[in-house]
């Protein structure tokens, strides 16, 4: 079969069909700049960041949702390409309070790394004034509209990532803005605090609540890891400071979640600091508990098993397994109660 071929800043570039410019391009190692798209989702082009010059074109397009043909000549990079998104950057600037030292986004801000990439050093239009008060009633999730650049990617990764439905678009024209429940809070409304949608933000709209005032994004670390609190095994970034974990993200192509966390995954790290967690095995002795080496605590375990066969038989012992052991570990605790304890009396926590 022939390879669809079309141009791409004068080059002949393979393309597979219906993809569109955008994938195209960065699948042939060509970045086009953009805000509002979203991997995995319909392509809306709200942003006008990623805006190509197409041979024969009367405007310029959006590459996220325009499809590539056979013999397109596209040209990512041009003197109208470039003052046309450096004009789109500077009204979005504009659109809101986005003043950069104090948001909790910055560093890892993508409207911020714009305003860089093409110079933008001063205001050239006057500042929207339409300023809402900030919403953080609910135990997750900061919520500051006025740093809102309505992109959409919440929306899509609520309705079409996670399925939710619980973010959308309301009122009209200039008043136009993301809302929940029927532009109420995000508590009271159908949000399951998932953090989808802080996750894909691309500025300091929505931010999590805990991390904030804990770390700026350069002084962090991220190490990967799996999340521990079920079977499914999905993947994490810590970002971690100084030895404590600021905040946990979702690692973006890292199956099985495929950049998706429930809120225990996401939010659910305070355990780890708890001052009551414990930290090594407790056996009782005379009313009170004292630490213990896991070799011993386990051979005081494996004894008290093989009095209580012996003098009542295996049904008299029942396990109850982690729910958020891993599937192998939920496994092995079943074959040690069957086939070594001998009795079917095996469940797990989520069902107690």
């Amino acid at each position: 079969m022939k390879d669809a071929i079309f141009s791409l800043n004068g080059k002949e570039t393979v393309y597979q069909p219906g993809q569109m410019v955008l994938e195209a391009a960065r699948a042939a190692g060509v970045d086009i700049p953009t805000l509002c798209y979203l991997k995995d989702t319909t392509p809306t082009g709200a942003c006008r960041i990623c805006l190509v010059e197409i041979a024969g074109a009367r405007t310029l397009m959006a590459a996220c949702s325009t499809p590539v043909a056979a013999g397109m000549e596209v040209f990512t990079e041009t003197d109208r390409v470039h003052n046309t998104r450096k004009l789109n950057v500077e009204l979005l600037l504009s659109s809101g309070r986005h003043d950069c030292l104090v948001c909790e986004k910055n560093g890892d801000c993508r409207l911020q790394d714009l305003a860089y990439y093409y110079g933008i050093k001063e205001m050239r239009f006057p500042q929207d004034q339409d300023f809402y008060p900030t919403e953080e009633e609910n135990p997750f999730i900061v919520r500051d509209f006025t740093r809102c650049i309505r992109c959409g990617r919440c929306i899509q990764a609520c309705n079409e990532l996670v399925v939710n439905r619980a973010i959308s678009y309301g009122y009209r024209g200039k008043r136009s803005k993301v809302v929940t429940g029927g532009d109420g809070p995000y508590l009271g409304s159908e949000c399951v605090f998932c953090g989808q949608c802080v996750e894909v933000c691309p500025v300091g709209a929505l931010t999590e609540k805990k991390a904030r005032g804990k770390a700026r994004s350069w002084e962090t670390k991220k190490i990967r890891t799996t999340c521990p609190y079920c079977g499914v095994g999905c993947q994490q970034w810590l970002h971690v400071k100084d030895g404590r974990i600021t905040k946990v993200t979702a690692v973006e192509d890292g199956e099985p979640n495929m950049g998706r966390l429930c809120v225990k995954g996401r939010f659910g790290y305070d355990f780890i600091y708890a001052e009551d967690r414990l930290k090594t095995p407790l056996i009782r002795e005379n009313g009170n508990f004292r630490e213990a080496s896991w070799d011993e605590a386990l051979d005081l375990v494996a004894e008290k098993f093989k009095e209580i066969i012996a003098k009542d038989g295996p049904d008299a012992i029942a396990g109850v397994s982690c729910a958020r052991s891993i599937n192998e570990d939920s496994y092995q605790m079943q074959k040690l109660f069957r086939a070594v304890i001998g009795t079917n009396n095996i469940d797990h926590c989520a069902r107690t």
